[in-house]
């Protein structure tokens, strides 16, 4: 449940944990995020904070509890770690690896920005070496057991220095562990949910990957050509005719889609989940073979 009621400044300066609250630094659907300085491993820290109150239900508190110990077992280059999770009078924290760089979503609209229009779209070649090492981290947090369940490009974070992108914000992942039931209620970003995560059906690894090609779709196009807008309707639109979200195919909407990559696209985000790769180990294979053709 969003928490907008957060007041930066009673952090600012604070101790949580072993972490002293330096500034905000974001917001997301359970909180605030802000920046930090780990005293004990002389190291800056994000902490994620979840304010407690009437409006934060137990299912919040226990999707933010189990979103840290879910992290907290993986281990991958592409997923950002949690260090540490704990508890103050007023609020629930977690505390996470911090990236030096900016969310691919933002990165996105960023270039869409540029003067230049040859240059308002990410490479084809970097965006599908990138999309190659999220498809990494999700193999591995599939193997764990882990279904993220709301990758887009917000989601992602990527490293200044490096180019190495992130997965972030297992909020809403499903386990074989879970213990929160979620019976009735769609959780997610509607453009990048998957068909049958929208009907509230059951999700693994595919659904993943379909949010996967969705995101290649808009790094390569920048825009995506959707039927509906309102967020809504096009939930509607992904249960009642899925397959029609979007109104060209993938070759149309983008220069740098051609025929083969507009087919592994297309594969992805079939309608059907029997349709799509049944591993991210497929679909990173494809764009890697694809990429030296």
């Amino acid at each position: 449940m969003a928490n907008p009621t957060i007041d930066a400044k009673q952090f600012i300066g604070r101790d949580l944990g072993t972490v002293t609250i330096l500034e905000e630094i974001g917001r997301g659907a359970s909180g605030a995020v802000f920046l930090g300085f780990q005293r004990t491993l002389k190291r800056q820290v994000a902490v994620k904070v979840m304010l407690k109150s009437s409006r934060t239900n137990e299912t919040s508190r226990e999707q933010f509890r189990q979103e840290a110990e879910m992290v907290a077992v993986l281990s991958h280059p592409n997923i950002i770690p949690i260090f540490e999770m704990g508890e103050a009078d007023d609020c629930y924290y977690q505390v996470i690896q911090v990236v030096q760089g900016q969310d691919l979503d933002t990165m996105i609209r960023r270039r869409l920005k540029n003067p230049i229009p040859a240059r308002r779209l990410m490479p084809r070649d970097e965006s599908i070496s990138m999309m190659v090492q999220i498809l990494d981290g999700l193999g591995y947090a599939h193997s764990e057991g882990v279904v993220h369940q709301d990758i887009k490009p917000a989601n992602v974070l990527v490293e200044k220095r490096m180019g190495r992108p992130l997965i972030a914000d297992f909020g809403i992942a499903r386990t074989k562990r879970s213990e929160i039931s979620r019976e009735g209620v769609v959780v997610g970003s509607p453009l990048f949910m998957a068909p049958e995560q929208v009907a509230n059906k059951e999700t693994d690894q595919r659904t993943d990957i379909y949010s996967a090609g969705v995101m290649l779709y808009q790094m390569l196009a920048g825009v995506l050509p959707v039927a509906e807008k309102e967020p809504m309707r096009l939930l509607v639109k992904k249960i009642e005719a899925p397959g029609t979200e979007f109104t060209v195919a993938p070759s149309k909407a983008s220069p740098l889609i051609d025929k083969e990559l507009e087919a592994i696209i297309l594969h992805a985000i079939a309608p059907s989940p029997d349709k799509r790769f049944g591993t991210c180990e497929e679909m990173a294979r494809d764009l890697q073979a694809y990429a030296k053709s």
